[in-house]
């Protein structure tokens, strides 16, 4: 709004200009390379609170490795990572815990022969010094997370090799939300499952956006980006090459920067609607 002005009593005033709004967190110029080969060269990437933002792009171009930086298993190169403005060094996944950013990736890390209590809390259990396990808060927790997350699994202590794949995905979502993080990286979280189990996941990634968390979708499933996105960020051979309006891009479009047919120029105005 900056410029608009108003009458007052015949006076003409500028209107208070409104800031801008600081992004949760924003990549700036990222570079990765393995030897010879530049998995990521200048990318720029942003998520706000209350945001769903999808990363896309072909086999090779450069998703995982960002999620990877996000998430301190990678560091990169060169550039800059801002969390609400301040510049942070994710130099490890408990720095980025530390940070407020939690992460899903593909293999989930659950294990089969524990409850589902046991799996959201493994490696952060709730202990009485030396006398045991708080089981009875730890079971109350993960009873409300799954509530937050509208989550239909029956029991918190059924063993996971017993549910659904789609109520696993939902248990490692939950698993997020141990520690309040502010950020979440889902890491093709749809991918195998069924048409029932997927809307189960999608609900789930609406409810993250509703309690006020970033969320970084990875996907290759275009159906399930634009369902739950509002915005789209496409990547290809590791580098920028289109920003959509997950409500207004046509399929087309985004399909066009994901194959190169439309390019990005750096410098140039990279949003699509």
């Amino acid at each position: 709004m900056t410029g608009t002005t108003v009458k007052d009593e015949g006076q003409v005033r500028p209107m208070a200009t409104m800031p801008p709004r600081v992004p949760l967190l924003s990549m700036k110029q990222i570079t990765k390379s393995f030897n010879a080969v530049e998995a990521l060269v200048g990318v720029d990437f942003e998520v706000h609170a209350h945001e769903v933002v999808a990363l896309v792009g072909d086999n090779g171009a450069g998703k995982s490795t960002l999620a990877k930086i996000v998430s301190g298993v990678l560091t990169p190169d060169s550039g800059i990572v801002e969390i609400d403005g301040e510049p942070v060094s994710i130099t490890s996944p408990s720095a980025a815990h530390a940070l407020g950013v939690a992460t899903v990736f593909q293999d989930l890390a659950l294990c089969d022969n524990l409850d589902v209590t046991a799996n959201l809390f493994l490696g952060r259990e709730l202990t009485r010094g030396g006398s045991g396990l708080k089981d009875g808060e730890m079971e109350q927790t993960t009873k409300r997370i799954l509530q937050d997350l509208n989550s239909p699994i029956p029991s918190v202590k059924t063993e996971l090799r017993a549910l659904s794949a789609g109520q696993r995905q939902s248990v490692a979502i939950a698993r997020t939300l141990i520690g309040n993080p502010r950020i979440v990286v889902l890491d093709e979280p749809t991918a195998a499952l069924s048409v029932a189990q997927t809307a189960e996941v999608l609900t789930h990634i609406e409810r993250l956006r509703e309690l006020g968390l970033g969320v970084i979708l990875i996907s290759h499933n275009m159906v399930d980006v634009r369902a739950v996105s509002d915005r789209i960020e496409v990547l290809r051979h590791g580098r920028n090459n289109g920003s959509f309006d997950a409500g207004t891009a046509s399929y087309e479009s985004i399909l066009a920067a994901i194959t190169g047919a439309t390019k990005y120029t750096q410098g140039g105005d990279r949003r699509y609607g």
